[in-house]
C-alpha cells in the first residue's frame, strides 16, 4: 500500500487517533525486522506524556513479536538515545515523544545502530513492511527494564564538561515538565551551579503547557524578577534549548551556534572549520561567520538536513534558530542540555548579556494561508516581487519566500538593517502572495 507516515522527525500525530497502539505495534515489528540482526536489541525511551506508557507497551509488543529484545530506558531526553545505543551496542533505538507539541500528540522516531536517525530510505522500507505479519513459529523476544539510564546520560555529560566549573553561577532552568526535569538540574548542580528550576513536575498533561522553549517569555520574566544570571528553556523532549540573559533578552539558536562556533574554532575543536545551519538562520549569523573565516553550509529546515550536511562535510557543529544545537563530537543529535553547557563553556565565565558573537538583523516572518501553496509559489508575479526585494537588500539583508511542508501556507521572511524596512518589505510580499492565490 502507498503511505507516507514518517515526517522530518519520525511518525507524529494525536495519540490514540493518528498514532494508535496498533500503529505503534506495527512500527515496532517492522523496524525490528528491518535491522537484519538475528536477535535485535532495541532501546526504548520516552518523554512524560500520558500516552507514552501505552505506546511504549505497544511498541515493545511489536519488537518482541519480531523476535527482538526490548530494553526500556524510561523517561529520558531524546539525545540520550544515540548515546545509549552506542554505549550498549543496541541494534536500534526508539524515542516516544512529540518534542515541543502539546500533550495530546505523540510520536515515534528511530535511531540506527550508528546513533543517527534513520535515513529516508530506511524509513520507507519500514513503511513497506507495516502490513507484513510476523513469521509464525519464530522466536519471541523479551522485555526488560534497563536500569541506570539517567546516570549513564549524566555521566556522558559530566565527562564532556568535566572542565566546566559553574561555581557561584545563578542559573534558572525551565524544564517544560518534560524529559529534562530530573537530569538537567542534576548536571548543573554537579557542575557547582546554584540552580532554580521551573516546570519540573510532569503530570502527563502539562508538558510544554505554557512553558519551555516554545513559551520562553515566561522564563525571561522569571530571570529578571529573580535576579538570575542566566536562564535556559528546554522543550519537552530536551533536544532544543533557548537562553535568556540577565536583562531578560532571549538568545536564540543562531546566537548560541555563533558563540559555540567561535569558541570551538579558537580551541581547535571545530572540524573542517565550518558550521551547518538552515535557510531560517539570521543574516547576521552569516556576516559574523564570514568575518571570522568560518565556512557556512545552508540546508532546508529540519535538524536531519543539518545532520546530513555535517556528515557530508566531516563537520561537527550545526543547528537551527529554534534551538536545535548539534555538536557531533558529543552526540549525533540536538541536545538542549549539552548546548546550554557549551554556551557557558564558550562564555568562559563572562556574562551572556555581554556577548558579541553576532549582531542579529531585525526579522519579520508572516505565515500566509493560501488555497494552493504550489500554485502561489509558481506565480511569475511573486517571483518578480521577491527578486526585486532581494536586489534592494543585496548585501544588507535577505528575503525568503517558501511553502510550508505540511500546511497550505506560504512563509514570507525578511531581514533588514532596520525593523521598519523589514516590516515594509515583508508587507509588500505578503500582499503579492495573497493576490497570487491566498
Amino acid at each position: 500500500m502507498t503511505r507516507r507516515l514518517f515526517g522530518t522527525d519520525g511518525v507524529r500525530g494525536v495519540a490514540g487517533e493518528v498514532l494508535t497502539a496498533e500503529l505503534a505495534l506495527a512500527l515496532g515489528r517492522a523496524a525490528t525486522l528491518q535491522t537484519g540482526a538475528e536477535r535485535p536489541r532495541v532501546l526504548v525511551i520516552r518523554d512524560t506524556r500520558e500516552s507514552g506508557e501505552m505506546l511504549e507497551a505497544a511498541l515493545a509488543a511489536g519488537v518482541t513479536a519480531a523476535g527482538g529484545d526490548v530494553l526500556l530506558g524510561g523517561v529520558l531526553p531524546t539525545p540520550a538515545a544515540p548515546l545509549l545505543v552506542e554505549r550498549y551496542g543496541f541494534d536500534l533505538g526508539a524515542v516516544i515523544s512529540a518534542s515541543h507539541n502539546p500533550y495530546r500528540d505523540n510520536g515515534i522516531k528511530f535511531f540506527g545502530a550508528d546513533g543517527f536517525k534513520l535515513s529516508d530510505e530506511r524509513e520507507l522500507a519500514i513503511e513497506r513492511r507495516l502490513d507484513e505479519e510476523a513469521p509464525r513459529g519464530g522466536a519471541i523476544g523479551r522485555v526488560r527494564a534497563l536500569h541506570g539510564t539517567q546516570e549513564d546520560y549524566l555521566r556522558e555529560l559530566h565527562s564532556r564538561f568535566a572542565g566546566l566549573d559553574l561555581g557561584g553561577l545563578d542559573v534558572l532552568l525551565d524544564c517544560a515538565n518534560g524529559a529534562t526535569h530530573h537530569v538537567a538540574p542534576e548536571i548543573f548542580r554537579r557542575l557547582n551551579a546554584a540552580v532554580t528550576v521551573l516546570h519540573d513536575s510532569p503530570d502527563g498533561r502539562n508538558i510544554n503547557d505554557g512553558c519551555g522553549s516554545t513559551h520562553v517569555e515566561r522564563l525571561a520574566r522569571a530571570v529578571t524578577a529573580g535576579g538570575h544570571a542566566v536562564g535556559f528553556a528546554f522543550d519537552g523532549d530536551g533536544d532544543r534549548v533557548l537562553a535568556v540573559d540577565r536583562t531578560g533578552t532571549v538568545v536564540d539558536g543562531d546566537e548560541l551556534i555563533a558563540l559555540a562556533a567561535l569558541h570551538l574554532r579558537e580551541a581547535g575543536r571545530l572540524p573542517g572549520g565550518g558550521v551547518a545551519v538552515t535557510v531560517m538562520t539570521n543574516f547576521g549569523f552569516h556576516s559574523a561567520m564570514e568575518r571570522a573565516g568560518i565556512a557556512v553550509a545552508t540546508t532546508n529546515v529540519g535538524d536531519r538536513y543539518v545532520l546530513e550536511a555535517l556528515r557530508e562535510r566531516g563537520w561537527a557543529l550545526g543547528g537551527e534558530q529554534s534551538g536545535h544545537v548539534i555538536d557531533m563530537s558529543f552526540a549525533p543529535s540536538g541536545d538542549g542540555i549539552a548546548a546550554a553547557l557549551l554556551t557557558l563553556e564558550a562564555l568562559g565565565g563572562e556574562d551572556l548579556a555581554d556577548r558579541h558573537a553576532m549582531e542579529k538583523l531585525p526579522q519579520r516572518l508572516v505565515n500566509v494561508p493560501v488555497a494552493d501553496r504550489d500554485a502561489v509559489m509558481a506565480s511569475a508575479g511573486l517571483a518578480a516581487a521577491g527578486e526585486a526585494e532581494r536586489r534592494a537588500l543585496d548585501g544588507r539583508g535577505r528575503v525568503l519566500v517558501r511553502p510550508s511542508g505540511t500546511e497550505q501556507l506560504v512563509r514570507v521572511m525578511v531581514e533588514a538593517p532596520t525593523e521598519d524596512e523589514a516590516v515594509a518589505a515583508c508587507e509588500r510580499l505578503v500582499a503579492v502572495v495573497r493576490q497570487s492565490g491566498g
